[in-house]
């Protein structure tokens, strides 16, 4: 089975309702050899699944042989699954789930090797066919290689995505004409909207949801700094980003409105390779769940924000620092299933 599109499937946009969540647990001494921040990062990893379990069933991968360390800071309301993993982005190695509005529910396979081979992956790399081959789900796979976390839809014809992370050798060798038929065949859409991010600068090669995300088809929230400042490609590449959204239509052929959220300063973190990012937020039924780092102004404003975006659901602000210092957010960390 190779086509999604072709047979009716698309991935919804993050709003819909939710059978559960589904999260990784990180474990890798390959990739955190340090054991006091893994213990630290695993509090965090169980702190965003214990809150998501006050809203929603979650579902935790982990070999078994992990599972009596994690049920001492996971909530009894979190489920565990013996699916062995590496490290915690659920997003990127996790089960993509698309649905065919009919009551089909399958998953499109994106083929995870490690953000172009950065990072080991044995177990992340065979998770999203795992979970299938537990839950006997199709699987969609036209041999596209990337993450989910590098690609955002509106659930109706539109993707927005960053050609760093996809038109790249580490991961796809066709032209970037080539690579958008894959992607928008996988997510069952029909038109991408490209920016041209950053490539080597991190680990993910500039994901588009550390950035800007749909908050509801035609509407983008999009992080800004103030300037472009000297010397900084992120800065740069933030408002080469904005300017392409905001000259560009969907797929019904509609302007974008983009809602504007100030990059946090005054952070707990201070590491150049903190990512601070309001806009990777993960929303699940009743709820919106993101992160704080301490800036005062900017945390208020990312919440008031998030609140006007999303009126009905409450909006929880945890503290989890060590997923930013290994380079992503809540949304990286979590990967929906819709109900169907």
């Amino acid at each position: 089975m190779t086509s999604a599109c072709a047979s009716g499937f698309f991935l919804p946009e993050e709003t819909v309702p939710h059978e559960r969540t589904f999260m990784q647990w990180p474990v890798s001494r390959r990739v955190h050899p340090d054991g006091v921040f893994l213990d630290m990062l695993q509090q965090a990893i169980a702190d965003i699944a214990n809150t998501i379990a006050e809203f929603e069933p979650v579902v935790m991968l982990m070999d078994a042989s992990h599972e009596a360390g994690a049920r001492r800071i996971l909530s009894d309301a979190v489920e565990i699954w013996d699916v062995a993993t590496d490290d915690l982005w659920a997003r990127d190695s996790g089960p993509m789930f698309v649905v065919d509005g009919k009551g089909g529910l399958a998953v499109s396979d994106l083929n995870f090797n490690g953000w172009g081979g950065k990072q080991v992956h044995d177990n992340d790399g065979a998770v999203a066919r795992r979970v299938a081959a537990m839950m006997e789900l199709p699987v969609f796979n036209n041999g596209l290689v990337g993450e989910p976390g590098g690609v955002e839809t509106d659930g109706h014809g539109t993707l927005i995505a960053h050609e760093s992370s996809w038109v790249n050798p580490n991961r796809n060798a066709g032209s970037r004409a080539e690579i958008e038929r894959l992607l928008l065949d996988a997510l069952g859409a029909e038109k991408l909207v490209w920016a041209p991010g950053i490539a080597g600068a991190d680990i993910t090669d500039h994901h588009i949801d550390a950035l800007a995300r749909f908050t509801a088809p035609g509407t983008i929230l999009i992080q800004m700094p103030q300037d472009i400042i000297a010397g900084d490609p992120w800065s740069k590449a933030a408002f080469e980003t904005h300017d392409i959204l905001a000259a560009a239509t969907d797929a019904r052929g509609e302007p974008f409105e983009l809602v504007v959220l100030p990059e946090p300063y005054d952070t707990r973190i201070r590491s150049d390779d903190f990512v601070a990012s309001y806009v990777n937020y993960y929303v699940c039924n009743g709820a919106v769940i993101a992160a704080q780092f301490g800036d005062r102004e900017t945390d208020v404003i990312a919440r008031d924000t998030l609140a006007g975006l999303y009126p009905g659901r409450d909006i929880v602000m945890l503290q989890v620092d060590p997923v930013g210092e290994v380079g992503g957010g809540i949304h990286c960390a979590t990967r929906e299933q819709p109900r169907v």
